[in-house]
């Protein structure tokens, strides 16, 4: 299971850096004035930027539950077995750049056995003065060969910020990590449809073709998503396979515009 928890660290660390580097120009024009700018993507992948650590935590508990002690921990978090699930606890955990991590969260192996399966429960559960509830489902799998490793999530999350507005989260991601014979041949991918939900506004997120790339590549090269913002739809299409530092945002009314990925 070691690889396994090394590949979802590396799941958990890519996505973020993947969502965390697109940005969109304000001064591009529209048929109805509406522009996508950094703080709606920010809200739409706020979730997952705050879950990232956890996550992976959850699933090397997960990775533990067949030891023959009913607890296990460390200087971070801890956990509960019984022949159901587990309770993890986090005490003033920094997982993943997180802020500090603190409270209990009840996880309930999926009840057909299923390998990998499990949900986590959230109970006014904290990162930092973020709070979080509502439940999180997971599936692990791998292909027959081994070649593979698919992470995929269910989300129904409500997230309150430390100002007091409110985001909401529910949908589908997936990441598959497939490896080849050195890092710069063994790359990952990321599909999924969601909706957010922030002040005001309802976001429907949508990947159309998986956003690829080398492990050893700083910027998503394949692939792309479209982001819609209360009637508005942009698509951002990564490229053709070249790790570069762009990508092309087409607006309704046909207007493109190259921009950059990370400053």
């Amino acid at each position: 299971m070691k690889i396994v928890t090394n590949t979802l660290k590396k799941i958990a660390f890519l996505a973020t850096g993947l969502f965390l580097a697109y940005s969109c120009s304000d001064d591009a024009e529209t048929n109805n004035d509406v522009v996508l700018t950094q703080t709606d993507v920010k809200a739409v992948l706020e979730t997952d930027d705050i879950t990232g650590g956890i996550d992976v935590a959850l699933f090397e508990l997960y990775n533990a539950a067949g030891t023959t002690n009913k607890t296990q921990s460390n200087e971070c978090y801890s956990a509960q077995y019984t022949d159901t699930g587990y309770v993890a606890t986090f005490n003033n955990c920094v997982l993943n750049g997180t802020e500090n991590i603190n409270g209990t969260l009840t996880v309930t192996y999926n009840a057909n056995n299923e390998q990998g399966s499990f949900s986590a429960s959230y109970d006014d559960f904290y990162v930092g003065d973020i709070k979080i509830n509502g439940t999180r489902s997971y599936v692990l799998s791998t292909d027959t060969e081994g070649n593979s490793v698919s992470f995929e999530i269910t989300s129904e999350l409500t997230v309150e910020m430390a100002d007091g507005s409110i985001i909401s989260d529910d949908g589908n991601r997936s990441f598959t990590l497939t490896f080849g014979d050195s890092a710069e041949t063994t790359t990952y991918s990321i599909a999924g449809t969601w909706t957010v939900v922030y002040e005001g506004n309802t976001y429907n997120v949508t990947v159309s073709a998986p956003l690829t790339s080398s492990v050893t590549c700083g910027y998503i090269a394949e692939g792309d998503m479209t982001v819609s913002k209360n009637g508005l739809t942009v698509n951002v299409d990564f490229g053709d396979s070249t790790c570069d530092n762009v990508a092309m945002v087409t607006y309704p009314n046909g207007v493109e515009e190259e921009i950059t990925l990370r400053d």
